[in-house]
């Protein structure tokens, strides 16, 4: 872990299944009356509100605001605040993907 790089969840191999399961079944929607009512079924209302959030941190991460500031605006702790400013660095690019697109 010199690079800083995080090992991808799922070492386990249930658990590399489960998330390749879940990836095939977003890939399969394509409209998005289609993905928000999945997301839905799948998803408690604190889960997609937590998502909606890191969200929101990762794009005021990507504009440079402080972390304090980030905080205030979006109710994330700096904790998480924190931890979606490693996952933008040095994850697997799924939040760079989504803010390259604009759809935040």
């Amino acid at each position: 872990m010199t690079s800083g790089r995080v090992e991808p969840a799922g070492t386990h191999a249930e658990t590399a299944r489960r998330f390749d399961e879940l990836v095939a079944a977003f890939v399969g929607l394509s409209e998005p009356t289609d993905v928000a009512a999945f997301l839905r079924d799948v998803c408690t209302t604190a889960e997609l509100d937590a998502m909606g959030q890191r969200l929101q941190v990762a794009a005021l991460v990507a504009e440079e605001i402080p972390y304090q500031e980030i905080s205030r605006r979006t109710g994330a702790s700096t904790a998480t605040v924190t931890r979606v400013a490693h996952w933008l660095r040095f994850g697997a690019g799924g939040y760079a993907v989504v803010l390259q697109r604009g759809r935040v």
